[in-house]
């Protein structure tokens, strides 16, 4: 039997990171992976395929291009899912050589198929007709991620009603669609076919979506979608589905209304991949959602050689998050001194328009009692907004009164996600209005947007606040 320092049983972000980071510790290390290649959920159906899905459809439509040329400009007139497809594979083709590349040159050893735990210190791991090989190790990190959460009164076909991963591993491009709940990843998608001028309809039981982000970055983002023509049904449910004889998906919604379109989305929440891991047999339960609960310093669950990062320990599910826990759960567990993680990191949702924010929101400010000045930007402000026909898009920062700090910035619009860096660096840095008021910033360029929403809030700022 084959004995390890760590293994890792999943091999996307969380899984990826953590085994990396042990073999530079010196440590033997294994990564299984339940699919033929590596790569998780974040390679193969998440993170990677939704963003490259976005990518064509943001080229191929000409929607960037739309400020300038007018809403009926495209650069692909009839855009299928074939279209897609082809560049999705590439890009995950690449990805993946990539990852295989880095487990080779870091001395990582993977092995392909399901692992179940037959002690604290032992799984089996079956593949295909080979039966099952048993591995020991000292310590574990689990990082399966999760799978879309189906209920049973929905009929999924993977043609008219569909998931997220149905999505990712089979592209088409519908000539309507409702896309049933409101989360990031309900939200991006919705968005990308909206982008193609498919006609979507948005279903959420809650009155409100992305209740973590600004509210005012929402209202924003609602008003452009809105404006492109998409219905959002928020606070009704829907209480059935149906597929007609004309192979349309009919959703029966809790307020009386129906909704009739060509395709059905349904991605209502996803559940922690743990089913098959046999938990009890190493002392571990998840919880109804197939979650695992840990230490949120350190990423040990109960079992304090066993450790659970990424996705199926629940929020906040991104990729980057999900990086840096398995990165602290393999130098936690085997010793490495860890410097403080930041306070705030970021959260980008690649919607169209995308959204990415760092810190504290208003609503947050005035939560904590907080006194506060709120700095505006319109990116169509800028010179390089203009320069790119850009009509939208906007930042927003947040000071604090009693000490000029960076509390809070939110962006929507072209480029939010790259341009959210510069305010995580200042603010956990501890930096101040002043330092946006009093450097230079290249020009043309939307970053500019962060001198003008600065400016927004300084006038407005008293001026013998001391300045840290």
């Amino acid at each position: 039997m084959d004995t390890f320092d760590l293994i890792v049983i999943g091999s996307g972000g969380a899984g990826r990171r953590a085994a990396i980071q042990a073999a530079k510790l010196g440590k033997s290390v294994l990564v299984v992976e339940n699919r033929l290649r590596v790569g998780g959920v974040s390679v193969h159906t998440g993170t990677i395929p939704s963003k490259t899905l976005r990518e064509t459809v943001l080229n191929l439509s000409g929607w960037r291009e739309r400020g300038f040329y007018g809403l009926a400009y495209r650069v692909k007139k009839e855009i299928e899912g074939k279209d897609l497809g082809a560049r999705l594979r590439m890009t995950l083709d690449h990805e993946i050589d990539v990852l295989e590349h880095q487990f080779a040159r870091n001395g990582v050893r993977t092995v392909a198929g399901r692992a179940r735990f037959v002690s604290p210190h032992r799984i089996a791991i079956k593949n295909g007709s080979e039966g099952e090989s048993e591995y020991e190790a000292e310590r574990f990190v689990i990082a399966v991620g999760t799978a879309p959460y189906r209920p049973s009164h929905i009929p999924f076909n993977q043609t008219n009603v569909f998931d997220s991963d149905d999505v990712a591993s089979d592209p088409r491009v519908p000539r309507s669609l409702t896309v049933v709940g409101a989360g990031v990843i309900d939200i991006e998608y919705a968005t990308i076919f909206s982008a193609l001028d498919v006609p979507v309809t948005l279903v959420e039981p809650r009155e409100n979506f992305l209740e973590f982000i600004d509210r005012e970055i929402i209202d924003e983002f609602v008003h452009e979608l809105r404006k492109r023509g998409m219905q959002l049904r928020l606070g009704v449910k829907v209480e059935k589905v149906e597929v007609d004889a004309a192979g349309f998906a009919v959703s029966a919604l809790s307020d009386g209304r129906q909704i009739r379109t060509e395709a059905l989305l349904y991605c209502a929440g996803r559940v922690g991949a743990t089913a098959a891991l046999e938990l009890d047999a190493c002392g571990l339960t998840s919880d109804d959602r197939g979650r695992l609960t840990v230490d949120p310093r350190t990423f040990q669950t109960a079992v304090p050689h066993i450790y659970a990062a990424g996705d199926v320990i629940g929020f906040p599910s991104l990729a980057s998050t999900s990086m840096e826990q398995g990165r602290i759960a393999a130098c936690h567990a085997f010793g490495a001194p860890m410097p403080p993680a930041p306070e705030y990191f970021p959260y980008g949702i690649y919607a169209v328009p995308e959204i990415s924010t760092v810190g504290l929101t208003e609503q947050q400010l005035k939560a904590k009692g907080i006194p506060y000045e709120c700095g505006i930007a319109r990116f169509r402000e800028t010179s390089r907004g203009h320069i790119m026909g850009l009509q939208s898009g906007m930042m927003k920062l947040l000071f604090s009164l009693d000490d000029r700090k960076l509390m809070g910035c939110h962006i929507i619009g072209e480029g939010a996600t790259e341009l959210v860096h510069i305010g995580q660096a200042v603010l956990n840095l501890g930096g101040t209005v002043d330092y946006f008021v009093e450097n230079t910033f290249n020009y043309p360029t939307l970053a500019e947007a962060y001198k003008i929403a600065a400016l927004d809030a300084f006038n407005r700022m008293s001026p013998v606040a001391v300045t840290s």
